[in-house]
C-alpha cells in the first residue's frame, strides 16, 4: 500500500499502516529466522573475506624472504653504499701501490679506484691488430705496475666511494705524472664520461688515432663486457685478481670464450682449461691428459 516491500508488510505489527511513533516487530519465530538468514550471509561473506588475507600473508612472507635473500647477495653492496653516505673521505694518501686491476691499486691496505675511468677486467680479452685475442685486463695491469715502478710513491687525493665502498680519487706518480691521463693515452683505459664528465677525452682521441692498446683491434668497453659477465663463474684460483707483487701478476680465468692451443698463452691456463671447462678436453688432442702439450 504505502511502497514497503510485500514480504516485509506481512510480518509488520500492527497492520499495515505506516503513522510517528509506531513500532514494527516481527513474531518471534520468524525474527529468529531472519537473524539466522542474514547471520548465515554474514559467516559466508566472511569466509570469503579471508581469502585475501591469506594471500596477504603469502605476499608478506614472499616479501620478507626475497628481501632476505637480496640482503645476502648484495650486503657488500649495501655495505659500501652505507659507507659512502656516513665515513668521511680520509686525507690523501701517498704510498707504494699494488696493482688489483688496471684501474684499481692498494696503499697501505686502502683499496683505491681511479676516478673517471674504466680498464678492461682482468678476466676480459680483446682482439689484436690481426684478429688474435689477448688478455687485454691483464695486460692493462701489468703495464700500469711497471709504470708506476718507474717513479714511487704514488699520491692519490679522494673524491668519494664507490657503491662497494672503495675509495675513488686521483693519482699522480711521484713526477706528478697523471695515472689516469697515462692510462687513457696508452690505450689501456678508456675515458668513462659518466664519471668524468669527458676529462680524458683527448687523451682518448690520441691514443684511438695512433692504435694503441685496445684501439688496435676490436674490444668490448669494460662497462659493457661486465653487463654481459654478470652471470660468469668466477674464476678457480687461489690467489685475488690483479697484481701481487712487483712483476707479478696473478693469473685469472674464465671459461668464456672459448680458446684453441694457438690463443693459450702458458701450460698452466691450458691444464685449467681443460678440468674446467665444458670445451677444456679439445685442447687434449691426443687424450693423454694433458693440453696443448707444446706449451708444456
Amino acid at each position: 500500500m504505502y511502497g514497503l516491500n510485500p514480504r516485509l508488510e506481512a510480518f509488520c505489527l500492527p497492520g499495515r499502516e505506516r503513522g510517528v511513533g509506531k513500532v514494527y516487530r516481527y513474531p518471534g519465530n520468524r525474527s529468529n529466522q531472519w537473524r539466522k538468514h542474514t547471520g548465515a550471509k554474514r559467516y559466508r561473506w566472511g569466509s570469503l573475506a579471508g581469502v585475501p588475507m591469506r594471500l596477504v600473508f603469502v605476499t608478506a612472507a614472499a616479501i620478507a624472504a626475497y628481501t632476505t635473500q637480496f640482503v645476502m647477495q648484495h650486503g657488500a653492496v649495501l655495505q659500501g653504499t652505507i659507507s659512502s653516505w656516513t665515513e668521511p673521505l680520509p686525507d690523501p694518501i701517498d704510498g707504494r701501490a699494488s696493482i688489483i686491476d688496471g684501474d684499481t691499486v692498494e696503499i697501505a691496505g686502502q683499496r683505491i679506484r681511479f676516478n673517471g675511468i674504466d680498464a678492461p677486467e682482468s678476466r676480459q680479452y680483446c682482439d689484436d691488430a690481426k684478429g688474435f685475442e689477448y688478455p687485454c685486463g691483464r695486460r692493462a695491469a701489468q703495464a700500469l705496475d711497471e709504470f708506476l715502478a718507474a717513479s714511487r710513491p704514488l699520491h692519490c687525493s679522494f673524491v668519494e666511494r664507490d657503491r662497494y665502498g672503495r675509495l675513488v680519487g686521483n693519482c699522480e706518480r711521484a713526477d706528478g705524472v697523471s695515472v689516469q691521463r697515462w692510462l687513457v693515452e696508452q690505450g689501456l683505459a678508456l675515458d668513462w664520461p659518466r664519471y668524468s664528465n669527458g676529462a680524458f677525452a683527448a687523451e682518448q682521441g690520441t691514443a684511438k688515432a695512433a692504435h694503441r692498446g685496445v684501439w688496435q683491434g676490436r674490444f668490448d668497453q669494460p662497462w659493457d663486457w661486465r653487463a654481459g659477465h654478470s652471470d660468469d663463474p668466477q674464476p678457480a684460483i687461489s690467489q685475488p685478481l690483479g697484481i701481487v707483487g712487483s712483476g707479478q701478476v696473478a693469473q685469472s680465468y674464465s671459461c668464456q670464450p672459448r680458446r684453441y692451443c694457438a690463443q693459450v698463452g702458458s701450460c698452466a691456463a691450458a691444464q685449467w682449461y681443460l678440468h674446467n671447462c665444458s670445451w677444456g678436453r679439445k685442447l687434449d688432442a691426443d687424450g693423454d691428459g694433458k693440453a696443448c702439450e707444446t706449451l708444456c
